[in-house]
């Protein structure tokens, strides 16, 4: 139990259902959700809707979504991915031919055809009770009749200034005034409302044919990109078979590539072969075990994640008990690795992660994200829509697995889990803040499995973040200034995040007591709502 002198959250409990997000107004859109009935799914969708509005600069109908569902605790969950792909004219080739070495940020051809709506539209047909337009419409009242800034939203709103300011769409919509929005202000979006409409009555089709998928492909033409409206009309997610490992006593589940859930198990292999009762949680020693796994858990991410439809990933052999043994080996307790390869990924970003467990123990792990803030900061001017920069993911390499190519998915970061016990779902938990999501899913779990961390506790400690490919530790304010020269003096470079790592949110059962316990991270501005 927490030192309730201190600041802080309690965990929050309750009976029936719960919802955990990054945004107040998303949880208690959740919650009314489950309260008239819908179940897990229904309130995820209308939970994640609500936040493609009112946490614009952390997700949006234009990115993309996966998902883990485990109907009423079951056995095994399903995992579905709704991450977008290439246009089919992308190749390497072309780029090649145009003299496009990298693939910018604020470019057409960082833009993946989006995957957010048809992921909703599957999930809700096939596992939800109730209607998606009722879903939509929280959503819809807030782009239309406005919403009011919060503290977290507004910081990474005026860290995106300039390039804002760069998109003639952007700045009319998202720099009212000439000026970002700050904690407090009003915001309206009456073309995303719109498109949002239109979807309510017509469905995924609303968005992926017809006059929303003009305006994109058009405004992306315009600008040099290769989308087409056949690439629209045939956006498609997939269910998936998902991934686990074993952790301190419960499965871990996670989805599968082309997202990065096979690198947090990977490094919950690792580290389940050190004793965590020989280092205290936040001891030197532990912090650089951590750090020195996560550096060699991405450099495999970074050197064999892809697409697994066009590459082979070798999912048995990264997994297996003997490469986690391999890797292990290498870790020096009294000094950093050097020379391992460089990353040429761009750095983790942002998105959005939501946890809900209805009345009947259905569980949702749900995550959307237009990857860096506000995505590749375009935004297409008659439908509201703002454009995912998630082809950053690629590479130009044509003799790299995770090289660009039609119809192809690129790496992905956001990654969903759900903790199993005994063979019943105990818990869906997911980390935001791009590239640091697998290393935080193990921290997360680290501290609650192994340091008995309550569910708040174990989001509310201190992060720290290896920055793959380079020597670079991010640590937030929270460690001591003898901690980060101590991890400095074994080799690492100590660096300041430019803000605070990621995010996360996470319910667990009690089927014992027939209750839930939810927490949500302090590092954003939303909450645990049980009832």
């Amino acid at each position: 139990m927490r030192n309730l002198d201190l600041p802080g959250r309690s965990v929050v409990r309750s009976r029936n259902g719960m919802a955990s997000t990054s945004h107040v107004m998303a949880s208690m859109t959740a919650v009314e959700i489950l309260k008239k009935s819908g179940n897990a799914m229904d309130a995820a969708i209308a939970a994640c809707a609500v936040q493609c509005v009112v946490e614009p600069e952390s997700t949006g109908i234009g990115g993309d979504n996966f998902c883990l569902y485990s109907p009423n605790g079951a056995k095994t969950p399903f995992a579905f991915n709704g991450s977008g792909r290439a246009p089919a004219a992308a190749t390497a080739e072309w780029y090649q031919s145009q003299g496009i070495t990298s693939i910018e940020r604020q470019s057409p051809h960082s833009v993946i055809i989006p995957g957010v709506i048809d992921a909703w539209y599957q999930l809700s047909r096939d596992h939800g009770t109730m209607e998606l337009a009722e879903l939509l419409a929280p959503a819809i009242d807030f782009a239309k009749n406005g919403y009011a800034i919060t503290e977290r939203v507004s910081i990474d709103w005026h860290s995106q200034f300039d390039l804002l300011n760069n998109d003639a769409n952007a700045r009319k919509r998202f720099l009212p005034n000439g000026a970002a929005m700050n904690p407090g202000d009003v915001h309206h979006q009456p073309e995303l409302a719109a498109t949002m409409e239109k979807i309510s009555r017509h469905g995924r089709d609303a968005f992926y044919t017809g006059e929303v998928a003009e305006d994109m492909v058009s405004y992306l033409q315009s600008l040099g990109g290769l989308h087409t409206m056949e690439d629209f009309a045939n956006a498609k997610g997939d269910y998936v078979t998902p991934i686990k490992t074993h952790f301190r006593g419960h499965d871990i589940y996670e989805c599968p590539p082309n997202g990065q859930g096979i690198i947090a198990l990977l490094m919950m292999n690792i580290m389940s072969g050190f004793d965590p009762s020989q280092h205290e949680a936040d001891s030197v020693a532990r912090l650089h075990l951590e750090i020195e796994a996560s550096r060699l858990a991405y450099y495999d991410r970074d050197a064999t994640l892809a697409d697994p439809t066009q590459s082979f990933i070798p999912v048995e052999k990264m997994l297996s008990q003997a490469h986690a043994d391999d890797l292990r080996s290498k870790i020096n307790p009294e000094r950093a690795l050097v020379d391992l390869p460089a990353v040429t990924l761009p750095k983790h970003e942002d998105t959005v992660y939501i946890s809900v467990v209805d009345k009947d123990r259905n569980c949702c792990s749900f995550i959307n994200t237009l990857f860096s803030n506000f995505g590749s900061a375009q935004l297409a001017p008659q439908s509201g829509v703002m454009l995912t920069n998630r082809g950053q993911g690629f590479v130009l390499n044509p003799n790299h697995p995770n090289c660009i190519a039609p119809n192809k998915r690129p790496l992905h970061t956001i990654i969903p889990g759900m903790a199993y016990k005994d063979g019943r779902a105990v818990m869906p938990f997911g980390v935001m803040g791009g590239h640091y999501q697998s290393h935080g899913h193990m921290h997360f779990l680290s501290r609650l499995f192994e340091y008995g961390d309550n569910i708040q506790e174990a989001q509310d400690r201190p992060r720290l973040f290896p920055i793959p490919g380079t020597n670079d530790v991010e640590m937030e304010s929270g460690f001591s200034d003898e901690t980060k020269a101590a991890i400095q003096a074994l080799g690492h470079n100590v660096i300041s995040p430019a803000k605070p790592i990621g995010g996360s949110q996470a319910i667990m059962i009690d089927w014992d007591n027939g209750t839930l316990a939810g927490g949500s991270d302090p590092r954003k501005d939303g909450s645990a709502i049980g009832y």
